[in-house]
């Protein structure tokens, strides 16, 4: 008896993906629970698993479109687990091989030729003929010189989650009036207070405190103060949001994901750091769900994860604000009429103009930048 394999659904509003890798060959014998394949769609994507045992009929191919509910393949319950094939282990060390000749030891892609006999006004294509061995050489190069690649490009079908990426930031360019403002916040008090603190938070909380909170819980109270950036537009309508979802950017290796902490302004410094880990230990695993990324009012991005000095975030609609962290550098401020090194990191705010003025946003980085340099305004809600 063959048991179809459909296309799970993943969320209310997808409707197709992409298959996108088959993690068992055509009629290979697959046991219930065992992974069979992944889908990418435009948000997330799914692992699929086998629900019995038997050989395997694949009907669709690597990166083809699937629909929801669709079959994909069938796997035969009458056949025959295979026996346990493996091998017994040598009893004897198999002889070692003869030392390869001068001759026998260079293979015809390392005899390559003499740069000078390369003429670079040649296409490509000739070139690489020429460098493979095409044309008589001039004087051979040393057999350690290998030939280039193969191929000068090379080609691959985007990712569902790339190409949906790709579409909704230049969407967001064409449909929101971006602006952005930038500030720069000093961050040692901030630090101070991380330093003395930190191994009575890891005893207590069993998880590190991050910078990230303070700008999470900075975030709720500057969009209190300024609820205009806690908006979006439906259509003709304004829809002011009165609740603080926060979503935070994450990079994976298939793409930048932005899951939702739920009611940041009810958690606590050690609840947000711990729900911003298990996010990252999900978006390692590929277990980011579409629930995790939707319903978010306000986007914060760390760029100084990877270096960053300053940068402009783009929107994530439809939300009407971006906050953008960068690396934090040391550089020489005045202080009372004196110069001094302080850590200082450069903010940047992303806006969306039709909702938000100039004055509104100005005003938002500038409560930002308030809380972190006296991280005690937080606890005393002022």
């Amino acid at each position: 008896m063959a048991v179809e394999v459909k296309v799970p659904s993943v969320g209310e509003s997808i409707t197709s993906g992409i298959l996108g890798s088959w993690k068992k060959s055509p009629g290979e014998y697959v046991k219930g629970g065992e992974l069979l394949f992944e889908i990418e769609t435009d948000k997330v994507t799914s692992e699929v698993y086998a629900d019995v045992s038997g050989a395997l009929e694949q009907l669709v191919s690597e990166g083809d479109e699937v629909e929801i509910g669709q079959v994909v393949a069938r796997i035969d319950e009458t056949a025959e687990a295979p026996a346990d094939t493996t091998p017994a282990a040598p009893t004897e060390e198999p002889p070692a091989a003869a030392p390869a000749t001068k001759e026998e030891s260079v293979s015809p892609a390392q005899e390559s030729h003499d740069v000078a006999d390369i003429d670079y006004s040649l296409p490509p294509a000739e070139r690489k003929r020429v460098a493979e061995g095409g044309t008589p050489a001039k004087a051979a190069v040393s057999p350690a010189v290998t030939a280039g690649p193969t191929e000068l490009t090379t080609r691959k079908r985007m990712t569902a989650m790339r190409s949906k990426i790709a579409e909704r930031l230049v969407s967001a360019q064409h449909e929101a009036a971006m602006l952005t403002t930038f500030n720069e916040v000093d961050m040692s008090n901030v630090m101070a207070l991380r330093k003395r603190f930190q191994d009575r938070f890891i005893a207590k909380h069993e998880i590190k405190l991050g910078f990230m909170s303070f700008f999470v819980k900075a975030a709720v109270h500057a969009l209190k103060d300024i609820p205009g950036l806690n908006a979006r537009i439906d259509g003709t309508d304004l829809v002011q949001n009165h609740y603080y979802d926060i979503s935070i950017a994450i990079s994976t290796p298939k793409g930048l994901m932005v899951p939702v902490i739920r009611d940041v302004d009810q958690q606590s410094m050690a609840e947000i750091e711990k729900s911003i880990a298990g996010y990252a230990q999900k978006a390692r695993d590929g277990k980011i769900t579409l629930n995790d990324l939707e319903g978010g009012v306000f986007s914060i991005t760390n760029g100084g994860t990877f270096g960053s000095l300053l940068s402009t975030p783009i929107l994530n609609p439809p939300q009407c604000g971006i906050l953008g962290m960068h690396s934090i550098q040391e550089r020489p401020m005045a202080v009372n009429g004196r110069v001094e090194i302080r850590p200082m990191m450069y903010l940047a705010l992303t806006y969306d103009h039709r909702i938000v003025d100039g004055k509104e946003a100005v005003t938002f980085l500038v409560r930002i930048k308030e809380f972190i340099e006296q991280p005690g305004l937080i606890g005393l809600e002022l």
